[in-house]
């Protein structure tokens, strides 16, 4: 937790605008890795 969001897990439970900052970059990341994927399986099956 503390290496990926720069904040360690009792930082993350005490204030919501930390978790909302954490699952925010979460859901970004989340998408992008789909995207990738999406991308390299398209180019496998050409």
């Amino acid at each position: 937790m503390e290496q990926s969001h720069g904040m360690n897990y009792s930082e993350y439970e005490r204030k919501f605008s930390n978790r909302m900052k954490v699952e925010k970059r979460r859901e970004r990341d989340y998408q992008l890795s789909k995207k990738i994927v999406a991308e390299a399986n398209a180019q496998v099956h050409k």
